[in-house]
């Protein structure tokens, strides 16, 4: 077998072993979403009706629009806990040990994003089939459209984990760098209300949430669950993707972190 196939195999199989042995992680990944559908949407639906938008063919009920949002979500915070178990394996020495083997740096770094975009992806579908069970369906082949969609959204916002994990040099700053990053990238989105309702209340925010590459990710999840394409959501998705993923290379060079460095 090819060294890189080898590789590939052992990081997701190390990732995935991590997964299953931090239960936990599993449920506090569903935990949230979960809240927000049948907690918060309960409470917000008389105040957020929505109308007929797109991919949408008739008025929907707000737990409805809010379950691609909530599939970001999970894959953001799966992101996120993938930087953090990387700022972890640093401190360790387990992420020197890698990034000094033989293999090309980049690609130990995609190893271990495809790695957290599987967990990503899994958890998601745990998500929506338990959103089914209490009523809240899409159309059946739209659960099969949305995995590519559910790929490019977990790549990009890994990627974007990768990036802050560079940066980040101890596990007691990584609280604060989520805070800063997790919760502006959701609640300045399309995750929990259309974008024309922010235009409602302040253009500034609207083009704050336009911007936003979250946005975009969850966009593109909305209109595969729902068989439509998204033609603008997938290239504000890729670029997003190419950029964190340039920068997470370059927060990761062995000349800038000293990771790696060979006498």
């Amino acid at each position: 077998m090819s060294p890189y196939a080898t590789s590939l195999i052992a990081i997701v199989k190390r990732e995935a072993l991590r997964f299953i042995h931090q239960r936990e992680r599993f449920v506090a990944a569903l935990v949230r979403p979960l809240v927000w559908l049948l907690v918060f949407a309960a409470g917000f639906r008389a105040a957020l009706g929505l109308s007929i938008i797109p991919p949408y063919q008739t008025y929907i009920t707000y737990e409805t629009y809010i379950v691609p949002g909530l599939c970001g979500m999970i894959m953001l915070f799966n992101g996120m806990q993938s930087s953090l178990s990387l700022v972890y394996d640093r401190e360790m020495g387990s992420m020197k040990l890698l990034l000094t083997s033989p293999l090309p740096r980049w690609w130990v770094l995609f190893c271990k994003l495809i790695g957290s975009t599987a967990i990503s992806v899994l958890q998601v579908y745990t998500f929506l089939a338990i959103a089914a069970a209490f009523g809240i369906t899409m159309p059946a082949l739209g659960y099969l459209a949305a995995l590519p969609a559910l790929i490019v959204a977990g790549v990009m916002l890994g990627a974007l984990g990768l990036l802050l994990s560079s940066f980040i040099k101890q596990l007691e700053n990584f609280a604060g760098v989520m805070n800063f990053v997790i919760f502006p990238m959701f609640f300045l989105s399309s995750a929990l209300y259309p974008l024309w309702k922010m235009a409602e209340s302040s253009e500034f925010l609207h083009s704050i949430c336009a911007l936003n590459p979250f946005t975009h990710a969850v966009e593109l999840i909305r209109f595969a669950l729902y068989l439509d394409f998204n033609g603008a959501a997938l290239i504000w998705a890729l670029l997003a993707t190419a950029v964190f993923t340039i920068a997470a290379l370059w927060g990761y060079n062995p000349a800038r972190t000293g990771l790696g460095k060979r006498r």
